[in-house]
C-alpha cells in the first residue's frame, strides 16, 4: 500500500496541471489514470489555445479566462505553442448583426481584435473563400496537448510527483465522512492495491460522474461527442474561426505540417464514446467549405473523436447549451470531507483550473505556499552546450523540434544514448522526425506498456503514412531493448495499428484508402502479422 497527502484522479491536461502545482507548493501528492496520460479530451480536440473569441458573447467570463491563460501559456509553455494568431471570418451565409455584437463583447473582455480588409485577408490566407464578407485578427494560437500534458507531468515529477498509469479508482474510501485512502485496479494485471491519503481530486473529466458516484455522490457531468479531421496539408498559416455563434465545423487549427478541422457537438452515450463516424466527416466536409471551397480536394489524414466533460447544475442544459466554464465542487457540503471535483473547463484554461483546486486543497492542509505555475517555466530552454551537441546526431531540421519535444532534461539523456551510440540517431518514423533513441526512452519511462504510449510521448505514427513504416522498426526497436511490455510482439502491432486503424476507416476513400492498402500489404501480405497473431492463439 501507497501513502501520499493528495492522490489526483485524471491524467489529462488539468490532472497534471494540479499534480505540478500541489508538488510545487510542498505537497505529496500522487495521479492515477485508468489509461495513459493525455489519452481522452487532453489529446482529442483541435489545438486550439483559445483567445477567447469564441465564448466573449455568450459567455464574458470565459471569454476573459481564456485570454488571460493564452497570455500566461505562451511563456511558460512556449515549447507546446505556435504562435499562429487567429482571424474570425465573417462568410455570406453569417449575420452582421452577429458581428457587431461579437466585436463589442470582445472589447469588454479585453481581447484585442483588429479588422482587416477582404483583400489583405486574401493576400494573407490565400486558400480563403473569396466570397467571405469580412475578417478581424486576434490572438489565438495552436497547442501541442500531448507535449503540454507530457511536460506538466515531467515538472511535476522533478517536484516529487508520482504517476500510476492504467490504474483505475474503484472505491473512495472513508472514516466518519473523512477520505482516508482509495482502492485501485492495475487494467493491465487486474491487481488491486489501496492508497493511503487525506485528500482526493477528481479532475476525471467525462469520467467525474463515475468517479464521484463511487463515494456515493452524483455530479451532473455530461460526456459530449465532438469529431474532428486531420488534414496533411497546412490548409492555412492562422487559426481560421467562423465569425458567427458557436456551431459544428466552426474551426481550421495550423500544426507543422497539418490541419484539424472541428468540431461536431452531440450527446454521447458514454465517456469513451469516441469512434468517429462517416457521416459526421461529411458534415463537416459541408460546412467548412463556406470557409475555404477546395476543401475536397485537400487529402484528409485521420478522423478522431473525443468528449468534452460538461457540467451544468440544470440537467437539461446539454450540448452547446451547456457553458463551457469550469466548477469546483467540494463535496464536504454533501457529508464527505477531502474529496473535490473540478469539472467543465477547457484545455486553455487547464492551470487556472489547476490554481484554484490547489488553493482549495492547500487552505485544507494549512499550506501557506503560493501558486507560482502562472511564473515559472514547465520545462527549462536547453542550454547551447547541449543544442550545440544535439545538432551533431539529429538532422539539421529536427533539433529545435526534438529540443521542444523533449525539454532539457529529456534531450540531454535522448543526446548520451546517441553519444553512447551513434547508431541511435537513426529515424524510426520520418514524418514526425522521431529518432530511435527517443523511441527507446519514452519506451523506457515507467507509464508506458504498449506502442500507443510511445506514441503519445513522440508523435511517432502521426504523420503522413500513419505508422505504415514506423510500426514495424519500433516494434523491432522494443523488442530489441528487452522491456518487460515488448515480448508480444505481435501483441504490439495489433494494438498500434488498430488505434490507427480507428482514425482512418471512416474517411476510406482517394489518398486515404491508397495509404490503407500499403498498409496492409506491408502487414497482411508481407509480414502476415493477422495470421502469425491468429496462429499465436
Amino acid at each position: 500500500m501507497q501513502k501520499t497527502t493528495v492522490v489526483v484522479i485524471g491524467g489529462g491536461a488539468t490532472g497534471v496541471g494540479i499534480l505540478r502545482d500541489l508538488c510545487m507548493r510542498g505537497v505529496d501528492a500522487i495521479l492515477v489514470e485508468q489509461r495513459d496520460l493525455a489519452y481522452g479530451t487532453s489529446s482529442r480536440y483541435h489545438g486550439l489555445l483559445h483567445s477567447g473569441g469564441r465564448y466573449a458573447v455568450k459567455d464574458a467570463e470565459a471569454g476573459k479566462e481564456c485570454i488571460e491563460e493564452n497570455t500566461i501559456l505562451r511563456k511558460i509553455g512556449r515549447h507546446c505553442v505556435e504562435a499562429t494568431e487567429g482571424f474570425f471570418v465573417r462568410t455570406e451565409a453569417d449575420s452582421e448583426d452577429f458581428e457587431v455584437k461579437w466585436v463589442e463583447a470582445c472589447s469588454k473582455v479585453g481581447i484585442p481584435v483588429i479588422p482587416l480588409s477582404v483583400q489583405e485577408a486574401l493576400r494573407l490566407e490565400p486558400n480563403l473563400s473569396p466570397k467571405i464578407k469580412s475578417v478581424y485578427r486576434i490572438p489565438d494560437a495552436a497547442i501541442d496537448g500531448f507535449r503540454m500534458v507530457w511536460q506538466n507531468a515531467a515538472s511535476a515529477r522533478k517536484y516529487g510527483g508520482r504517476i500510476l498509469t492504467y490504474t483505475e479508482v474503484t472505491e473512495i474510501e472513508n472514516t466518519n465522512g473523512q477520505v482516508t485512502g482509495l482502492t485501485v485496479r492495475n487494467t493491465i494485471s487486474g491487481q488491486t492495491d489501496k492508497i493511503q491519503c487525506d485528500f482526493v481530486v477528481s479532475a476525471a473529466g467525462s469520467w467525474a460522474g463515475q468517479i464521484a458516484q463511487s463515494a456515493g455522490i452524483t455530479v451532473n457531468v455530461q460526456p459530449d461527442r465532438g469529431t474532428l479531421i486531420a488534414f496533411n496539408h497546412r490548409i492555412s498559416s492562422r487559426v481560421i474561426n467562423r465569425l458567427r455563434p458557436a456551431a459544428d465545423g466552426d474551426i481550421f487549427v495550423p500544426h507543422g505540417s497539418i490541419t484539424i478541422l472541428g468540431t461536431t457537438s452531440s450527446a454521447a452515450d458514454r465517456p469513451d464514446d469516441t469512434t468517429p463516424s462517416s457521416a459526421e466527416i461529411v458534415r463537416l466536409l459541408d460546412i467548412g467549405h463556406a470557409l475555404f471551397e477546395d476543401i475536397r480536394d485537400y487529402r484528409i489524414l485521420r478522423a478522431f473523436t473525443g468528449t468534452r466533460p460538461l457540467y451544468s447544475a440544470d440537467p437539461n442544459a446539454k450540448g452547446r447549451g451547456a457553458s463551457r466554464n469550469f466548477v469546483i465542487l467540494d463535496h464536504a457540503h454533501e457529508g464527505l470531507k477531502g474529496f473535490v471535483s473540478i469539472v467543465g473547463g477547457k484545455f486553455t484554461t487547464y492551470r487556472l483550473m489547476a490554481e484554484k483546486v490547489t488553493d482549495l486543497v492547500c487552505h485544507y492542509l494549512n499550506v501557506k505556499e503560493p501558486c507560482r505555475t502562472a511564473s515559472e517555466d514547465i520545462v527549462p530552454d536547453p542550454s547551447a552546450e547541449l543544442m550545440a551537441k544535439a545538432k551533431l546526431y539529429f538532422p539539421a531540421y529536427g533539433t529545435k523540434l526534438a529540443a521542444s519535444r523533449l525539454g532539457a532534461d529529456g534531450l540531454e539523456r535522448v543526446v548520451k544514448r546517441m553519444q553512447e551510440k551513434p547508431e541511435k540517431s537513426q529515424l524510426l518514423c520520418e514524418c514526425e522526425n522521431v529518432t530511435l533513441a527517443e523511441v527507446e526512452e519514452a519506451a523506457a519511462d515507467s507509464t508506458s506498456h504498449m506502442l500507443s504510449d510511445v506514441r503519445r510521448k513522440t508523435r511517432m505514427g502521426m504523420g503522413t503514412c500513419q505508422g505504415a513504416f514506423c510500426t514495424y522498426r519500433s516494434v523491432g526497436a522494443v523488442d530489441a531493448n528487452g522491456l518487460s511490455w515488448g515480448q508480444d510482439t505481435g501483441g504490439l502491432f495489433k494494438e498500434f495499428l488498430q488505434a490507427r486503424w480507428n482514425g482512418i476507416r471512416p474517411v476510406l476513400w482517394g489518398n486515404v484508402i491508397r495509404e490503407a492498402e500499403l498498409t496492409r500489404g506491408i502487414y497482411d501480405a508481407t509480414l502476415n502479422i493477422n495470421g502469425a497473431i491468429n496462429n499465436e492463439k
